[in-house]
């Protein structure tokens, strides 16, 4: 650079202050300063920065700039201080982005000849911008593209705008509404908002049939209180929902839970051909245990057609989880229709991976039941014969049992809000090895089938329930004691079966360890939602952890998910969730270690946040 001294202190000052830099001999940033150029970037010359065959590795000094792939998605959004280029500087390849120019600004250009004499010179450097190009990969690669019917979100499927009317309405005039508009159903608003709706079939049940006179409010004849989805949900969970309550049409409402339009179950039938997402509305229409048995056989196979459909086969994890709580719930339909209506109230539960809609082919049972506070005690053994006759049917669906016995049949998986209160207590404020790991499977919970206001006086009380600072300690110290397997020099640390094969396990040294993460700092923050990377996402609104954290353990996560869904639809001959990395590409190999070095260091942040006075 040719400037004036005050100007080069400037720069300099600047380039020290960033990494690798901060971190390096003085001599590697005067080397940068000397060699580099610096241009100013518009909009009107923002085509030419790229285009050159000279490669560079940039450095933003100002300036708000987009880096757009050839789909025109934006890879990510560049201000002071990133840096890049460096991916096409690493792999000889050409260049794939182009940038888009949001405020302009200045950018400094080091060439490829002087890019590559700092690598040689300081190993430091070179090592910084390998692991950015892993991150890189490990983020690109694996981000949900949510090309999957099943995967695409709800307000993509709506082909128009809410039909509403006011509740003062008539019938006829719902009917002129529904016909003038060409719907099978008018969603009734109050003040904007979702009151009920009116379908055909409403027309000719309740007021044809019934010989209504058809001037009557439109509030006669409506169900009140209608299921809904909200418009950022998937259209598996608008199916899933449909199936399970046996519905139609679904209004699909924003965050503010104003009516956008509906959705109908014919709009999502037309998205799907042979997704396993039919299994389930046959299994809610199973006629006995037998038949429920008979139709959960078909799941595997199912499973490992669906997968080759989705573009995250993590996905998976859902559907699993959707046809378990199918499969439960119609257990326990088909049980008081045998043993007749229950004593008192109650709720199914289930914990675990089912809770966090992350189960796979391997995954065992977690489940309980909540019943009433008057419940008498003659009243208990109904509720023992259900989760005798339930828990033992899904283990014939092949959900295996849980070996530490975390299932309904258990009478200490069964009981009253204020039992289960009694619980949770305990384990918050008396945190042994067994309170943890209670901890880990009952504080990811979620509703199944029964009364829902049960479940919802649970967890109101358990979100307003006091943790103290040993409980959080005692969870981030567990959380420590499980370690990435990664040795010196990052080398895979292998466990070894009996016949020698070196393999990694998956679940217990990677997937765990997020979900346990991702649970410490819900439970901190009072997030309620179950699924880790529904907890990760709302993690972002607090400051807990930085976005960017957060958004390396989505990642992680999900990567680590993709390739233990690919072993077991594969089937490897490993124990379950294991791989031996010698089977994975290169590239894989990259990825797989820097996920590991990214768990690594978020145990660590987690033990200093909360475990400093512990260990």
């Amino acid at each position: 650079m040719t400037h004036t001294h005050s100007a080069v202190t400037d720069v300099l000052d600047f380039v020290t202050q960033q990494l690798p830099f901060s971190t390096l001999p003085a001599s590697c940033a005067h080397f940068f300063v000397n060699h580099a150029k610096v241009v100013y970037i518009t909009s009107l010359n923002q085509a030419e920065l790229l285009s050159s065959e000279q490669k560079y590795l940039y450095l933003v000094r100002s300036g708000v700039f987009d880096l757009v792939d050839n789909s025109g998605e934006v890879v990510t959004r560049l201000g002071e201080g990133d840096y890049f280029g460096y991916p096409s500087l690493l792999t000889g390849e050409d260049i794939q982005n182009h940038l888009e120019v949001q405020t302009g600004g200045l950018i400094f250009l080091l060439p490829q000849e002087d890019f590559d004499f700092l690598r040689r010179e300081y190993p430091a450097f070179e090592q910084h911008f390998v692991r950015a190009h892993k991150k890189r990969l490990l983020s690109s690669h694996y981000k949900e593209r949510g090309r999957g019917w099943s995967e695409r979100k709800i307000s993509t499927l709506m082909c128009r705008t809410a039909v509403t009317i006011e509740p003062k309405a008539s019938v006829v005039e719902a009917a002129k509404t529904m016909h003038k508009a060409g719907v099978s159903s008018v969603i009734i608003t109050e003040n904007g908002q979702l009151s009920g709706i009116v379908t055909d079939r409403d027309l000719r049940n309740r007021v044809l049939a019934a010989e209504l006179d058809p001037h009557v409010s439109v509030t006669k004849v409506m169900t009140r209180d209608p299921k809904f989805i909200f418009e950022n949900n998937r259209a598996f969970a608008a199916l899933h929902l449909m199936l399970k309550h046996n519905i139609h049409h679904l209004p699909v409402l924003n965050e503010e839970r104003m009516p956008l339009g509906m959705v109908t179950s014919t709009d999502l039938l037309r998205q799907q051909k042979h997704d396993p997402v039919q299994l389930i509305g046959q299994i809610y229409k199973a006629n006995s245990h037998q038949e429920v048995v008979h139709l959960a056989k078909e799941i595997p196979a199912l499973l490992r057609g669906f997968s080759n459909t989705v573009e995250d086969i993590s996905f998976i994890g859902t559907l699993l989880s959707g046809l378990t709580d199918a499969m439960t719930s119609r257990l326990t339909e088909l049980f008081i229709k045998q043993q007749g209506e229950p004593p008192c109230r109650f709720c199914w539960i289930c914990f675990g991976s089912q809770a966090r809609e992350e189960q796979t082919l391997h995954s065992d049972q977690d489940n309980g039941l909540i019943v009433s506070n008057s419940i008498l005690p003659h009243q208990r053994a109904y509720f023992a014969k259900l989760g005798e006759f339930v828990t033992g049917h899904l283990i014939s669906c092949g959900i295996k049992a849980c070996p530490g016995g975390i299932m309904a049949s258990n009478e200490l998986c069964r009981g009253t809000v204020d039992e289960w209160l009694m619980r949770f207590d305990q384990w918050c404020h008396t945190p042994t090895p067994q309170a943890m790991l209670n901890s880990k499977i009952f504080f990811d919970r979620r509703f199944i089938f029964g009364d829902q206001f049960l479940y919802q006086a649970l967890n109101a009380q358990l979100n307003n329930m006091q943790k103290q600072d040993i409980f959080f300690a005692a969870m981030a110290t567990d959380i420590s004691a499980n370690s990435v397997p990664m040795g010196l020099f990052q080398q895979f640390k292998l466990q070894r079966d009996k016949r020698k094969h070196g393999y990694l396990d998956l679940k217990t040294r990677g997937v765990a360890i997020v979900n346990d993460l991702a649970r410490i700092y819900a439970l901190k923050c009072g997030v309620a939602k179950a699924n880790t990377q529904a907890r990760l996402e709302a993690l972002k609104a607090f400051s807990i952890l930085s976005k960017e954290d957060i958004y390396n353990l989505q990642d992680c996560w999900r990567f680590l998910t993709q390739l233990r869904f690919k072993i077991q639809i594969e089937d490897l001959d490993l124990p379950p969730n294991c791989i031996n990395p010698e089977h994975l590409s290169s590239l894989e190999r990259h990825q797989l270690k820097e996920a590991f070095h990214l768990i690594k260091q978020a145990q660590q942040a987690c033990v200093f946040k909360f475990a400093r006075g512990s260990l």
